[in-house]
């Protein structure tokens, strides 16, 4: 998933090469030390490390040091855990505080490779993108005719410039014909945006939709919060994980506690350490009772995995879409010296009552029913009928 991020291009400080070599023992030993599957998925990893070594060794630059470091543990091959250079470090602690502060058009975008754009996720209230028509689902193909995407690589760059410089953008919503439209960048210091509203439904009943694009913003439990009281007395939640990647248990926790309490399962380590995840109930306009539907698919990583799976693994939500990925390990955070950090996978979650394997088959959805995020819209998403029937209405 990709913010806007500022214009200002962040550099990470020089690296010496002595400096390097502490940095990359001190991840190998994290690594070998943590790593939540002993078998290191498979890998040789003593000769992975060496061969990571001997490249340090030889002498990096700054940027190709950090690089090498981010190939060094995608060599784990869990799709999960992750290096950070210092400049990403400290962009990530920012976003996390709900301090986003970007130049530009005002919008978290998804790459789509494949079909050589990007998708929006989510508009910023007040942006250039929300004043221009642009919607959630809409898609950007090109900026002053250059793609988006080209040969697989995504050009995010291409959105950014400095605060009110303009471009012409090539976008096209869902069923529509592209079309190019005028935007002033602008700077945008603001959380990340959910989004709330009321499903239209044929039986007059009061069901509710709450958009959640990640974990990853510390402000989306009081966003939640206040939709879950704005929203008044209902008869169904519809949470929608489709597009959740995430982020940190300091926001997951305090959002499950309006769903449920008690413990609601374990993080296991390699040793067979057990950790519990422990949840006090917050209820808000009888949230504690309050049937569930939560919405996933093949976007839906990590905590929002989690999220999803112990609520239907609690028998407090049924789940609807695709089945997930089963990115589902703990990552745990180690800083070094220098400013970086690395995402480690450290523990496995088990499930209270199933005891399920998310890593091997994911979260199993009650009834699969999705679509592509682009091929619709917010007034003719394919999957909300089923979720509103799953949940007693029409």
């Amino acid at each position: 998933m990709l913010a806007q991020t500022p214009t200002e291009v962040r550099h990470n400080p020089f690296i010496t090469k002595a400096d390097q070599l502490k940095v990359f023992e001190a991840l190998a030993k994290v690594i070998n030390d943590v790593y939540v599957y002993p078998d290191f998925n498979g890998l040789d990893w003593p000769t992975v490390v060496a061969e990571f070594r001997a490249n340090v060794a030889r002498g990096l630059d700054t940027e190709t040091f950090y690089a090498d470091m981010q190939m060094f543990v995608r060599k784990l091959g869990d799709e999960h855990s992750y290096f950070e250079p210092p400049a990403a470090v400290a962009a990530d602690k920012a976003s996390l505080s709900g301090a986003n502060d970007f130049v530009g058009i005002g919008a978290l975008m998804m790459p789509l490779p494949e079909k050589q754009r990007v998708t929006l996720l989510a508009v910023f209230p007040g942006s250039a993108a929300e004043r221009s028509g642009l919607r959630e689902h809409d898609d950007i193909l090109s900026v002053d005719g250059l793609p988006m995407v080209e040969n697989g690589v995504v050009y995010q760059q291409r959105t950014r410039g400095p605060a009110c410089s303009a471009a012409v953008f090539t976008v096209q919503s869902p069923g529509q014909a592209p079309r190019d439209i005028p935007l002033v960048r602008h700077r945008i210091n603001a959380p990340m945006p959910i989004r709330s509203r009321l499903v239209k439904t044929t039986d007059g009943s009061h069901i509710g939709y709450v958009f959640l694009p990640s974990f990853f913003d510390i402000t989306i439990p009081e966003q939640v919060k206040r939709a879950l009281i704005a929203f008044g007395p209902l008869q169904g939640l519809i949470i929608d994980n489709r597009m959740n990647n995430g982020g940190s248990s300091s926001v997951l926790v305090p959002v499950l506690r309006y769903f449920t309490s008690g413990t609601l399962g374990h993080f296991v380590s390699r040793t067979a350490a057990r950790r519990p995840l422990e949840i006090e109930a917050e209820d808000i306009n009888n949230s504690q009772k309050l049937p569930l539907v939560i919405l996933v698919g093949k976007n839906t990583v990590s905590y929002g995995e989690v999220f999803s799976g112990v609520l239907q693994d609690l028998g407090r939500a049924r789940i609807v879409g695709r089945p997930t990925s089963g990115h589902v390990e703990t990552l745990h955070g180690y800083n070094f010296p220098d400013g970086s950090r690395a995402w480690i996978a450290q523990e496995r979650f088990d499930a209270v009552h199933s005891h399920n394997d998310w890593r091997r088959v994911g979260i199993k959805p009650d009834v699969e029913a999705d679509a592509d995020w682009d091929t619709f819209t917010a007034s003719n998403d394919p999957t909300i009928p089923v979720a509103v029937k799953l949940l007693g209405h029409e």
